[in-house]
């Protein structure tokens, strides 16, 4: 029997950003095409789309009328292409429970100590849905120890970790690694430290591009 065939993914991305959300559904999908044929090591690594928020959060059009000169018809049209990509790969967005953009730090501590625990994975799912799907502030610490909670982790642990600030060095090092690889945007996935996957790509372009990673050996 022929062993699977190992690819490491390293998954750059915010948990407010909804291509990342859009993006992870579709890998997901491929990863299921692709089946027992190959033994995935997936890593979620962070990247902030406003590193300067502030903790109190931005009004989401406020915040994108500052940013990108967005109009609200502009922002109309744009949510409607993101929730109609969404329902097609099965993510759930609600709009009109998601106004206020937030920092996302805390939230990206925390993911560095559930992969520790080997429930990263879950955690990240957990979040995109929090903030996307259900509304909650992901900034806030209560919302975060109970998604913890919500997969299986201890939410005492997760309380100190949030409160003691820990990890803190670790996502800035992370941060500013894949900074000084150029990554700019996001999603942006990296398959075996060589290949560059960037953006919300449909299911049918990561299958045949991580079909050809494999293949190559």
């Amino acid at each position: 029997m022929t062993a699977p065939t190992p690819i490491k993914i390293d998954f750059v991305s915010d948990v407010v950003c909804p291509w990342c959300a859009i993006g992870l559904k579709s890998l997901e999908k491929a990863l299921e095409k692709l089946g027992d044929g190959v033994a995935v090591e997936l890593h979620f690594q962070p990247f902030e789309l406003n590193p300067q928020m502030a903790p109190e959060g931005e009004d989401i059009g406020e915040h994108l009328a500052r940013k990108y000169g967005s109009t609200p018809e502009q922002m109309r049209q744009n949510q409607e292409a993101i929730r109609e990509r969404g329902a097609g790969v099965g993510f759930t967005f609600n709009m009109d429970k998601r106004n206020r953009i937030v920092n996302t730090f805390d939230a990206h501590r925390l993911l560095h100590w559930a992969a520790l625990k080997g429930s990263q994975v879950e955690l990240k799912q957990a979040l995109l849905a929090a903030y996307f799907t259900e509304g909650r502030d992901v900034s806030s610490r209560d919302v975060l120890v109970d998604v913890a909670a919500s997969v299986g982790l201890d939410a005492t642990e997760a309380r100190h970790v949030l409160d003691e600030d820990r990890y803190a060095q670790d996502v800035r090092a992370q941060e500013q690694f894949y900074q000084s690889q150029g990554i700019r945007a996001v999603p942006s996935v990296i398959v075996n430290d060589r290949y560059l996957i960037q953006g919300g790509q449909p299911a049918e372009v990561f299958e045949e591009t991580l079909r050809k990673i494999a293949a190559e050996g």
